[in-house]
């Protein structure tokens, strides 16, 4: 699962490079963000965020408790899920024009244009919806690898859509509707081909799929309360977010105004999105592994075998995220310049950015524990509590971003804003391992992080105090050589300080995996070395 996450955050890089070989970065690009994002955004705000935490749990039950395996109750909640997802497409692609008004002041021509690319992309919602439930279906059957996998095939068909428009159309100009139609549906034709994608998995786990109506006494309405839960949950960050953006292209208004260029969203979003990769590629590849034996772990009030999963779930994600955090702190600098600095992208945009992901890089621990935990919630079918606590985070993120943006000058504005997310998680963190160390009692003496987790988290924090320092100055002293000397130059020192901690502070995680990687080796030269001679007969 990691890798093929880490493969599908590679290809979208790509994708993104192209796209934005096509369309640049004027009111053609502004268009097809707007029009490519709001299916995304809709499909979150309204379904999305519940079919991804509620539907593990609620299967597995079934599988355990229905004398048919449950085979019945994923029909009747696949067919009250799709008819759902049925009727938000159908309504957002005859009200794209309001939707792109709410969200934009365009008019004329640059309205047109968006109001086409929204046309051709709502119907992602439904597809969207499609994947995450059918990805739910076999995740819960224990089959991970092609809800991973399939993003690839996405990234690949868009790829192949804005290579195809670079060589007929050749790129730039103002857009025709018809090439703003092969744009909008290449787009939308990826979603499809993701989904797919899971049919073959979906036919070895022998699905079949028969629509149900009998939804009436089916217990359908315990999952949908649920899934209203989430629904407030993920509003409450939209608003947080929605704060964060006006926020931050104020700012970036502000600091342009003074001629300081880079200073805004684009350097937060920029940073945000490279802050996220481990976290996509470790945590929720583990935590997806994991949850359909939480789920069967609490379905059967085995207590103690949930608490075990959990504590294995914070130290495998911890030895992987403490030191993936101090990599970003350390070569924030240097990782920006390879990924942004080109074309319009200048050395001070770079500082700027570089500042944003160093202030964003402590708080990736605490958002991969947040996302443990909360998890651990999902698996109880309890989704008022962790709406209950996510307020919190959404409540100190906002207003400790204001606090940045009113105090601090405009060039740091988004840097502050940042650091106020990071502390924000770490707040969110702690009220919700003491509010799940209560829901999961254990003997006196320990709770779920009172445990071997917890320790592991203490020893791995404890190294990265001068792992970060040491890979920042490393990297500073090899800066001259270029960025990627430099990224290398810090990231080595960073492992190399775990490497050397590793059995003083007993980081069994850390040693696991420099373990790990002498022995893969060992076994590919077996494989690819020289095979033993055979005599003749």
């Amino acid at each position: 699962m990691a890798a093929g996450s880490l493969v599908s955050r590679a290809t979208g890089f790509v994708r993104s490079a192209v796209v934005a070989a096509a369309l640049g970065v004027g009111l053609a690009a502004d268009g097809y963000a707007v029009g490519n994002t709001v299916p995304n955004i809709l499909y979150t705000l309204l379904l999305g965020g519940a079919l991804n935490a509620v539907f593990v749990p609620e299967l597995v039950k079934a599988a355990r408790r229905h004398p048919d395996g449950g085979a019945a109750y994923t029909e009747r909640l696949l067919t009250v899920c799709t008819a759902a997802l049925l009727l938000i497409t159908v309504v957002a692609v005859l009200a794209a024009p309001a939707v792109v008004a709410a969200y934009t002041n365009y008019s004329g021509g640059q309205a047109a244009t968006t109001v086409v690319f929204a046309r051709c992309c709502l119907p992602q919602i439904l597809f969207l919806g499609l994947f995450t439930l059918l990805g739910q279906v076999l995740n819960a059957k224990d089959r991970f690898a092609a809800m991973m996998w399939a993003p690839v095939l996405n990234n690949l068909v868009v790829i192949g859509v804005f290579a195809l428009y670079l060589k007929t159309v050749g790129g730039g100009g103002t857009l025709t509707t018809g090439e703003a139609e092969l744009l909008g549906w290449g787009t939308t034709a990826g979603i499809v081909a993701q989904t797919l994608a899971l049919v073959p998995s979906l036919r070895a786990a022998r699905l079949r799929w028969r629509p149900r109506f009998d939804w009436r006494g089916s217990g359908l309405s315990r999952p949908l309360r649920s899934a209203g839960w989430l629904v407030l949950l993920v509003l409450t960050n939209q608003l947080a977010y929605w704060v964060v953006t006006r926020l931050a292209t104020t700012a970036g208004e502000r600091a342009a105004a003074q001629g300081i260029g880079g200073a805004g969203f684009s350097a937060y979003s920029n940073a945000y999105l490279l802050w996220a990769v481990p976290h996509g590629i470790v945590t929720v590849s583990l935590v997806t592994a994991l949850m359909p034996r939480m789920s069967r772990a609490a379905a059967d009030g085995d207590t103690a075998g949930l608490r075990r999963d959990v504590s294995g779930a914070l130290r495998s994600t911890a030895s992987a995220v403490v030191p993936a955090a101090c990599v970003l702190g350390a070569v924030a600098g240097p990782v920006m310049a390879i990924v942004f600095q080109y074309g319009r992208t200048g050395a001070d945009d770079v500082a700027v950015m570089a500042g944003t992901l160093a202030a964003f890089a402590p708080g990736l621990v605490a958002f991969s524990v947040q996302y443990v935990l909360a998890r651990t919630f999902y698996a109880l079918s309890d989704t008022r509590t962790p709406f209950l606590l996510n307020l919190v985070v959404a409540g100190l993120n906002a207003g400790l971003s204001a606090l940045a943006f009113l105090l601090l000058p405009a060039r740091w504005a988004v840097t502050g804003m940042a650091g106020a997310y990071s502390v924000a998680l770490f707040a969110g963190c702690a009220v919700t391992a003491r509010t799940l160390a209560r829901r999961l009692p254990a003997a006196p003496e320990r709770g779920p992080l009172r445990s071997s987790g917890a320790t592991a988290l203490a020893r791995l924090l404890a190294a990265a105090l001068p792992a970060a320092p040491l890979g920042h100055l490393a990297a500073t002293r090899t800066a001259s050589l270029g960025p990627f000397a430099a990224a290398l130059a810090g990231t080595g020192a960073v492992v190399a300080v775990f490497a050397l901690l590793a059995r003083p502070l007993r980081l069994t995680g850390v040693e696991a995996a420099l373990a790990a990687v002498p022995r893969a080796l060992r076994r590919r030269t077996r494989r690819d070395g020289p095979r033993p001679h055979r005599p003749l007969n």
